[in-house]
């Protein structure tokens, strides 16, 4: 069994469908609303733990019903809240998400307790559980813990995986020790400063990534699929077509499905089909980790 660690943030999303984006002091009446745990570590977590790995959090929520309900639903799918911390007095981190009829979607992050989540936790979680075959990490909790979480897995020789959202440019001592980077097409532009509108552009930013140290740039294309590159490789591995609803762990969702691959023995081939198997099934369904699939679910797709 895979053994997984996420490192990152844990947020209760707030999600409203919409007939249409609203403009700048406009008003749209809703149809729906719902609330959901989400954050991308919870997120990248739970569809990890659907596919069968052993995973365990690390992360931090308030101490308030939103982070009582965030443990309860961690633990019943079997996640691992050793190093998951209850700060006093702060609040459980929330997403506002708008949801259009097309499954897109506008989001708004305010990070509470993630904001808290430091170096002195990942030391006390790589020490806690020895044996990781990777250690997923987001850009949802201070950058200061993330380049300290992918060093010291890089000490460790675990290899790490680097979901580089929400964008931000990415310090090159981050950059160097990351040993597989998964933007989409518009984090790949801001990383890269370069055009990513066609496979070959997006291509060269990404071979631009690798100059700067990245072992491996897996570009998430959305129903596109996914575009790999390292230095001894380019392959573009097609989407699947699902009917979709909601787009919004799609991402999240692939980079478990990687992780889970890459951890089992998988080629890279056949880890990039799998992920992409992964994250169109993800949106499918309403809600993030309400659509994470199960792996016999993967399995029938991939057949």
């Amino acid at each position: 069994m895979q053994s997984i660690c996420v490192i990152g943030s844990l947020n209760v999303d707030l999600t409203v469908t919409l007939p249409r984006f609203h403009q700048p002091g406009e008003t749209v009446t809703g149809s729906d609303f719902r609330v959901y745990p989400g954050g991308k570590g919870g997120n990248q977590a739970v569809a990890a733990a659907r596919l069968g790995a052993r995973v365990h959090m690390v992360g931090e929520v308030g101490d308030d019903g939103n982070g009582a309900f965030y443990r309860e639903v961690l633990a019943k799918e079997g996640i691992g809240l050793a190093h998951v911390k209850e700060a006093p007095g702060v609040p459980t981190g929330v997403a506002l998400i708008e949801v259009d009829p097309r499954g897109e979607n506008r989001i708004a992050v305010v990070p509470g307790a993630n904001a808290l989540v430091n170096r002195a936790q990942v030391d006390a979680a790589l020490a806690g559980l020895p044996g990781l075959d990777a250690v997923m990490l987001q850009l949802e909790i201070p950058m200061d813990t993330v380049v300290y979480a992918a060093q010291a897995c890089a000490a460790r020789a675990v290899l790490t995986i680097l979901d580089p959202a929400p964008a931000v440019p990415l310090q090159p001592e981050l950059l160097r020790t990351v040993d597989y980077l998964t933007p989409n097409e518009s984090e790949l532009a801001l990383l890269s400063g370069m055009p990513t509108d066609t496979l070959e552009k997006a291509t060269e930013a990404a071979k631009h990534l690798l100059r700067q140290g990245v072992r491996h740039v897996v570009a998430k294309l959305g129903r596109s699929g996914c575009l790999y590159v390292s230095d001894e490789s380019v392959r573009h591995v097609p989407g699947y077509s699902v009917d979709v609803v909601d787009t919004t762990a799609a991402g999240d969702s692939f980079n478990a499905g990687l992780a889970y691959g890459l951890c089992g023995g998988m080629s890279i081939e056949q880890a990039l089909r799998f992920a992409n198997a992964v994250g169109a099934l993800s949106t499918t369904k309403a809600g993030a980790q309400a659509a994470m699939p199960t792996l016999a679910a993967v399995e029938q797709l991939l057949a």
